[in-house]
């Protein structure tokens, strides 16, 4: 599948739309892709943010795949070339077999953030977490390791279809152009075809929510709030 919308909206609209999806939570769009029959979109809990303290990671998925691949020391060319591909406003979303490697560290986050790359998400391992701390570009991984990947885990393919590891499905699968979210509550990935619905209606439930905490806090009580708004 095609990034259709990254080719059919100005930057200044794609900014917009991930502004906006930076002002909502995963948990409410998690409820919104259930109610429109999206049951398996979230990832699985290992994903973490690193530090724990990252700033939410919300943008377009430039997906980067790799293997484990014995190969002699010198870098990987092609996780060179799959980075300098990335542009303004996506997340790198890093997927493989890859198991107690980094798939990159602070020098590739530098060079991807140079390019407007808003982040990474990865299902895998990470390193150099204090000094990409410091470039303040969040990310989201399953582990951390101090082990790099040269002559070990080798990229094979970019910007194709991948999957990453699922929580209510063993796999998620993630195309190019779909949206990634990630904050306190977990990852969750939107499929680009409904991106904009779906934010929406997330920003309609954000806003209901919002009323019936005021609610709540004024002394209604939980059985009366869910006759109220069908939903608590």
């Amino acid at each position: 599948m095609s990034n259709e919308i990254e080719k059919s909206r100005s930057p200044i609209e794609l900014e917009e739309i991930r502004q906006r999806y930076l002002a909502v939570d995963t948990s409410n769009v998690a409820d919104v892709l259930d109610a429109l029959g999206y049951f398996d979109q979230g990832l699985s809990s290992e994903f973490s943010p690193f530090p724990a303290d990252s700033k939410k990671l919300a943008g377009w998925a430039y997906t980067i795949r790799g293997q484990m691949t014995p190969y002699g020391q010198g870098g990987d060319a092609d996780k060179m070339k799959a980075c300098q591909g990335v542009t303004a406003g996506q997340v790198t979303v890093w997927s493989g077999d890859g198991e107690g490697i980094c798939y990159f560290g602070e020098l590739i986050a530098i060079g991807m953030k140079e390019r407007g790359c808003v982040g990474s998400l990865i299902d895998g391992g990470i390193r150099d977490i204090r000094w990409i701390a410091e470039q303040d570009f969040p990310l989201f991984a399953r582990y951390r390791t101090p082990v790099q990947s040269i002559g070990r885990w080798k990229v094979n393919a970019w910007q194709i279809p991948v999957v990453l590891r699922g929580a209510t499905s063993q796999w998620v699968q993630v195309h190019p152009g779909d949206f990634i979210l990630a904050d306190d509550d977990g990852a969750i990935v939107i499929p680009q075809k409904i991106v904009e619905k779906v934010l929406i209606d997330a920003e309609a439930l954000t806003e209901k929510e919002r009323q019936i905490r005021i609610d709540l806090q004024a002394g209604l009580t939980l059985a009366d709030a869910l006759s109220k708004y069908g939903h608590v």
